[in-house]
């Protein structure tokens, strides 16, 4: 009897010890912790030192993991800070500067400065400086709800080679004003799409302005090309080659291609264009790829096969 209440007492004791063992480790870890989780104010990036094994090297595996996730998101949000405030500074500049030409005009077209040819040449500036100012709000205004996660779309079957048609019929008259020569080769036949109307519309209309307004061509070819399980849609030009230290950064947002010195006319732009293809292209399972090189820069947009019916 009494080498049983011996044996009891002895194993209490040991496990007292043994509770009291990990009770110090425990206060001694969380002593630890609490001055880690102090001294990440004056060092971000520092990371917890992790030694043996156990509940308390994992919960100090687990504390580093979401200390770098957390680190990663504030990274990633003041990167988009720091973004939209350069994208509101040049674009408020982009909208300042038509805004006074447009100004300049109307006022003396009101006070009658001006008569006759001029007269006419006068609106026909105006005119096209309020396009110019609503198409930097159309733009900026995608791109915010892009950002935001908020575009809609309605996705359903198109044919893609008459939609592709109808879009190059708005740009002849264009192409035809400043001399462009358009090779087209869109098959006859129907090609279905699983796209939204509008999106892509927006995305071939993007790509085709460019190369007319920045890219200085003198000719533009579009190809729709079927093949097992993907459709091209090809869209090059004979402009301006793009630097190939530039073309990782031409979808990013707030990009503008400033190397050209041959250009007719100043790079403008704000810089979204481009950005807002991709997002419309991926926002529809598609991609997007560019090469420049010898003269020739071409556009490549790869959308899957829509199932047949």
């Amino acid at each position: 009897m009494k080498a049983i209440i011996y044996t009891g007492i002895c194993i209490l004791c040991i496990l007292c010890a043994v509770e009291g063992i990990f009770l110090y480790r425990m206060h001694k870890q969380l002593n630890e912790w609490f001055i880690f989780l102090q001294s990440i104010k004056e060092a971000p990036a520092r990371k917890n030192f992790v030694k043996g094994r156990g509940l308390l090297a994992g919960i100090n595996y687990a504390m580093n993991d979401v200390l770098e996730e957390n680190r990663n998101r504030l990274t990633q949000l003041t990167r988009a800070e720091e973004a939209n405030k350069l994208l509101l500074t040049n674009l408020s500049h982009d909208v300042r500067t038509p805004l006074a030409s447009l100004t300049g005009y109307l006022e003396a077209l009101e006070r009658g400065l001006v008569t006759g040819d001029a007269k006419e040449e006068y609106i026909r500036i105006a005119c096209r400086k309020a396009s110019d100012l609503k198409e930097l709000v159309d733009i900026l205004f995608d791109w915010f709800k892009i950002n935001a996660e908020e575009q809609t779309y309605e996705i359903k079957r198109h044919d893609v080679n008459e939609l592709t048609r109808q879009i190059i019929i708005g740009w002849l008259p264009i192409t035809d004003q400043k001399q462009i020569r358009l090779n087209v080769n869109i098959p006859e036949n129907e090609l279905f799409l699983q796209i939204d109307q509008i999106a892509y519309e927006r995305i071939v209309n993007n790509l085709i302005g460019n190369a007319i307004q920045h890219g200085n061509c003198t000719q533009l070819f579009v190809a729709v090309c079927p093949n097992e399980d993907t459709v091209t849609i090809e869209i090059s030009n004979n402009g301006l080659t793009i630097p190939g230290a530039d073309i990782p950064f031409l979808f990013d947002r707030l990009y503008t291609n400033t190397s050209h010195k041959e250009a007719a006319e100043p790079r403008t732009g704000s810089g979204l264009g481009l950005a807002i293809v991709k997002a419309l292209t991926e926002a529809m399972h598609g991609s997007i790829s560019v090469a420049s090189s010898s003269g020739k820069t071409s556009f490549y947009l790869y959308f899957p096969s829509a199932p047949k019916k």
